[in-house]
């Protein structure tokens, strides 16, 4: 079995060569126009990103961890304060939790979606009072591309009295039952980070939201705190910016993200179909879109290590997210876990394995990698 060619994990370069005159093209009116903070690309892009997923309003700013602190500012989180979310996740969602001083109270994820599982949050919520925590809000993650359960997590903080922030940075434009990602919660957030589904050439981030007392209150936290101008600061607010020049990017990003989500539906049909029987495949809730931005399937843990290094000597990239919960990392061990601990957090972060994923996957490449993957799994007598 020989590669065709180099395989790229995600290849961003593919899509650079799809929109590559037109990008060019408004890099450097950006470049010459001259205005390279709040230019104009910058509000022309919130329009077209609400728009996108159907929310009332987007607000662009630094980095997606920005976007998620900017949501618990604008709450008013202080000492005492809790917020419940998943602890298989990336570190920047409790990250902003414990940036204000708030606790962040860990909850158990669903097996099959890798998504915090709408079952625990009761749990959740009974830890943060024992521990004398007063929660106010709920942070979901739509993982791996694939919005929460979020009909069953609306009515718990409804009936909770918490604010629901959406953690999209990962599934913006993913659906669910008809509702597009990112115009889910009372707050939503999004990345654009390069390898992210909608993605800029460097760091950048939205906070969107359905509120317009919201809005307003991000509009000045981004740009310290500022009241009826720069130099009347109405709160302790950040430096936390969209610049023009990614502005610009993602304005030509987001004009192809429709068909490019469309694209990866393609990939992640071929791969279910290939490795049915083989891998542990993920499952997409019913009536809902992945935006796949990784492709993760489970194998036994202790086959695991085996595999990457099979896939790797086979030209196969792989990558592990997450290798470890975040209340087993050092920074977050002593914040607590509901119920008798995160058995299915701690059991999926020692079998998962992300495969190639991105909408220019062409099928001969796709092909080699089932392939590959179906050979190595023999091998290592893990296929059914």
């Amino acid at each position: 079995m020989t590669s065709p060619m180099k395989i790229e994990f995600i290849d961003l370069k593919a899509q650079r060569e799809h929109i590559g005159e037109r990008m060019d093209k408004a890099i450097l009116d950006a470049v010459n126009e001259g205005r390279y903070i709040h230019g104009p690309q910058v509000r022309e892009f919130e329009t077209k990103l609400a728009d996108f997923c159907g929310a009332k309003h987007a607000i662009g700013c630094a980095n997606g961890t920005d976007a998620l602190g900017l949501c618990l500012m604008t709450l008013g989180l202080r000492p005492g304060d809790a917020v419940i979310c998943p602890s298989f996740t990336f570190a920047a969602t409790a990250e902003v939790v414990a940036w204000l001083g708030a606790t962040p109270v860990f909850a158990e994820i669903d097996e099959a979606t890798f998504n915090i599982d709408p079952k625990g949050l009761d749990a959740a919520l009974e830890t943060a009072a024992r521990e004398g925590l007063k929660v106010k809000a709920l942070i979901t993650v739509d993982l791996f591309g694939q919005p929460a359960d979020y009909e069953p997590i609306e009515a718990f903080c409804k009936a909770n009295d918490l604010v629901l922030i959406a953690d999209s940075a990962q599934g913006f434009g993913g659906q669910y039952r008809g509702r597009v990602a990112g115009s889910i919660g009372d707050l939503a957030t999004t990345s654009f980070f390069p390898a992210k589904p909608l993605g800029c050439y460097g760091d950048g981030g939205a906070v969107l939201t359905p509120h317009d007392e919201y809005r307003d209150v991000i509009r000045s936290l981004h740009v310290h705190g500022k009241g009826t101008d720069k130099y009347d600061n109405a709160r302790i607010g950040v430096n936390s910016r969209l610049d023009t020049l990614q502005a610009a990017i993602l304005l030509e990003k987001i004009a192809v993200f429709g068909d490019e989500i469309a694209k990866r539906q393609i990939v992640a049909e071929r791969y279910a179909d290939g490795l049915a029987g083989v891998v542990r495949t993920p499952k997409v809730l019913d009536d809902c879109v992945s935006t796949w931005a990784q492709y993760v399937v489970r194998v036994p843990e202790d086959k695991r290590d085996a595999m990457i290094e099979a896939l790797k000597a086979k030209s196969v990239p792989t990558a592990v997210y997450y290798p470890k919960p975040l209340h087993q990392q050092t920074a977050y061990k002593r914040f607590p876990v509901s119920g008798n601990g995160l058995p299915i957090s701690e059991r999926t972060s020692r079998q998962v394995i992300a495969l190639p994923m991105h909408p220019y996957l062409e099928e001969s490449v796709q092909d080699y990698i089932i392939d590959a993957v179906r050979v190595v799994a023999t091998d290592l007598g893990i296929a059914d």
